[in-house]
């Protein structure tokens, strides 16, 4: 069944963001593949002014989405994976939401949006990074066009880790 994507906003998170994300993914179905709990608030400080960062140097970074409304509801976008283990030196896409947002196409329609962002930036292929049975990241992965290409064990977790890969189509302007 396809229907409509949602109106989804994006923009490079703020001071503030730090708190609406640390409020949003107080959840621990939403942290279930992160951790298991939430993160205290200065991790989202840290994270929020890495990614003004990111954006400011490379153009892209894990932006703050936001519903119709104006609500924060998570974030989505891309930057270069964080890790010593995986796909190091490449850019990873990712998102995280809200649990009153699942189930409504947000994640979907922000990484889409994410990927035209990409494109535009000269980015030309994006993996994601999935653990196993986290089942709703990975059919967002797949509905973007991605493809399971490897795993890589990973170190915390003693599972496999999925990586998605996907290549980006760079259009050229005359």
């Amino acid at each position: 069944m396809n229907r409509a994507l949602p109106v989804v906003r994006l923009r490079v998170p703020t001071d503030e963001d730090a708190v609406a994300w640390h409020r949003v993914f107080d959840d621990p179905d939403v942290m279930e593949f992160h951790g298991g709990r939430s993160a205290e608030l200065y991790v989202y400080e840290e994270l929020t002014a890495r990614q003004r960062r990111h954006d400011a140097e490379r153009g892209f970074c894990l932006w703050t989405m936001v519903d119709e409304s104006g609500q924060v509801i998570g974030f989505t976008g891309a930057q270069p994976w964080p890790q010593d283990w995986g796909p190091t030196g490449e850019i990873e896409i990712g998102w995280r939401l809200g649990r009153a947002y699942w189930g409504r196409g947000y994640a979907t329609a922000a990484a889409q949006m994410t990927l035209e962002r990409l494109t535009a930036a000269g980015v030309t292929d994006v993996v994601a990074m999935v653990r196993p049975g986290n089942e709703r990241s990975i059919s967002v992965a797949k509905r973007l066009g991605m493809e399971l290409a490897e795993t890589f064990t990973h170190p915390r977790y003693n599972e496999d880790a999925l990586c998605f890969r996907l290549p980006l189509k760079i259009s050229h302007t005359e």
